[in-house]
């Protein structure tokens, strides 16, 4: 796999609330600390005080021992349906993260979907790539795995949270 290939993921979890109320959760970048994965904590900035399109939002990660931040700009939020944002530049963002909800007419609660687009911008992967480019295979390939690991991570916090609050 390339990286200018955009690779993708996504990872589903059903959840008994209601999907404002679970989109009231996953649209809360504030509360980022509390799902685990790699960021650890966001703030809004530029005067932004919540989950708008344009907004911007400033969020700490850290990995394997490493710490940066990030800028990221809201573009979908749609209450109940979508939050989505791109990391860096919307129109060359390095990946654009995306909730989706759902109502689950079976359970009465919420399909919650998590995706995730890499590239086509500049980021740590891309970083890593330039380094040993005979490698870019495995080297998606291994953060691909990682950001899986991460985002059912994630889906399981924010389905407790959910079903407990």
């Amino acid at each position: 796999m390339q990286l200018s290939e955009r690779p993708a993921l996504e990872v589903c979890r059903s959840v008994a609330a209601p999907p404002r109320k679970v989109w009231a959760l996953v649209s809360d970048i504030t509360r980022v600390g509390d799902w685990g994965g790699e960021c650890v904590h966001a703030e809004w900035i530029d005067g932004a005080d919540g989950p708008a399109v344009g907004a911007r939002f400033r969020g700490r990660q850290v990995r394997r021992g490493r710490e940066w931040t990030s800028v990221s700009v809201v573009i979908e939020a749609e209450p109940g349906v979508s939050f989505a944002w791109a990391v860096g530049d919307p129109q060359y963002a390095s990946a654009t993260w995306r909730y989706q909800l759902a109502a689950d007419d079976v359970s009465g609660g919420t399909i919650l979907r998590y995706c995730a687009v890499m590239g086509p911008g500049p980021s740590g992967l891309s970083d890593a790539i330039a380094q040993a480019p005979e490698r870019e295979d495995s080297i998606i390939a291994d953060r691909l795995n990682e950001h899986e690991r991460n985002m059912k991570a994630t889906l399981e916090a924010i389905k407790q949270a959910a079903e407990q609050e």
